[in-house]
């Protein structure tokens, strides 16, 4: 089964907003975007549970793994969700899945708002709906020493970029870039206006702050939330057969499932959930 996926990957550049993005095509089924997180590409994870029903692109933002950058234009998460849209009018896909990881699922919560008629659904995965000071645990994200872009703690995402990068010397321009990005995050009123069904995961030891995870669940119409147990910021790397499941049962199931049970209604077997 793997061989024959492998077969069928597909790479590519698109001449998407003056960048030439680099994108991978791979499985069979409805379009799913994967957008990874900062200093992500892709390749550098891949996701063999969910290519045997869904066609899986995964992009390399700008400036990341093999789409060069664009020095004078600065990053942003709405630039991105641009950019992803691009990609999508480029492949000529009117409507697809977003699943993103940390700055790529803050870009995935932003098609949502923006275009939603090119949604299904969305997954959300480690994402901060608000700026840093609101969004971010201080336990888990503090420095004793600011990183720099030859740090220990960057050194996954370093060697892994100088790998594919068409300039493996730009990466203390990227690092700089990337950590120059000014994310406010979403009102209240936009995240109310959020009408795609989405999927909120979060860590329980994330760089995310739990309850701001629930916030941003309470906030937007059709979200769900799931937690995972024991797991950090980069749990889709270290464990992603804790986290897909949950992504591909909530990708698969129907539109409109069983109600779930109250107090009131009890547990009634093919009738609530």
């Amino acid at each position: 089964m793997n061989s024959r996926h492998h077969k069928t990957k597909i790479q590519g550049y698109a001449p998407v907003n003056g960048l030439k993005m680099y994108y991978e095509m791979e499985g069979t089924g409805e379009p799913l975007v994967y957008i990874p997180p900062a200093f992500g590409f892709a390749g550098l994870i891949s996701f063999p549970a969910l290519i045997q029903n869904h066609s899986v692109i995964s992009v390399d933002l700008q400036g990341h793994g093999r789409t060069a950058d664009i020095p004078e234009r600065p990053l942003s998460i709405e630039q991105y969700a641009k950019d992803v849209v691009g990609l999508l009018n480029y492949l000529d896909i009117s409507k697809a899945d977003i699943f993103g990881d940390s700055y790529g699922a803050n870009t995935a919560a932003m098609i949502g708002l923006r275009h939603p008629e090119r949604v299904r659904r969305v997954v959300a995965c480690a994402a901060t709906f608000g700026p840093p000071q609101v969004a971010l645990n201080p336990q888990t994200t503090h420095f004793e020493h600011p990183p720099t872009a030859d740090s220990g703690n960057i050194a996954f995402q370093r060697e892994s970029y100088k790998k594919v990068a068409p300039d493996q010397d730009y990466w203390p321009k990227i690092f700089n870039k990337v950590g120059s990005i000014q994310w406010a995050g979403f009102s209240k009123e936009e995240l109310s206006s959020i009408k795609v069904p989405m999927l909120i995961i979060v860590g329980d030891h994330d760089f995310v702050l739990l309850e701001h995870a629930v916030e941003a669940f309470n906030f937007i119409p059709n979200a769900e939330l799931a937690v995972i147990p024991s797991a950090s910021h980069f749990v889709l790397y270290s464990e992603q057969e804790r986290v897909i499941p949950v992504v591909k049962h909530f990708l698969e199931k129907p539109e409109k499932g069983i109600p779930l049970a109250t107090a009131e209604t009890g547990y009634h077997p093919g009738e609530t959930r």
